[in-house]
């Protein structure tokens, strides 16, 4: 019994499958918390930027409406 204990537990510490999905998971965490603090610091620059697209997308879909 003491054999097939050991031998059960040899095999649990050498596995390392579960190992690859923590570490991808720790790096989507990273990247996460980066486009976080991201978004965060420059928010009032990408709000007036995609404003700034915003209209300029309205204008020409206005012009080519009237243009036909």
């Amino acid at each position: 019994m003491e054999i097939i204990v050991k031998n059960i537990a040899k095999r649990f510490i050498s596995d390392e499958s579960g190992a690859t999905a923590i570490e991808y998971g720790m790096v989507a965490t990273m990247v996460g918390i980066a486009v976080i603090g991201i978004f965060t610091t420059f928010k009032t620059n990408l709000s007036t930027a995609f404003a700034t697209l915003g209209t300029g997308l309205n204008t020409q879909t206005t012009k080519l409406g009237t243009a036909q």
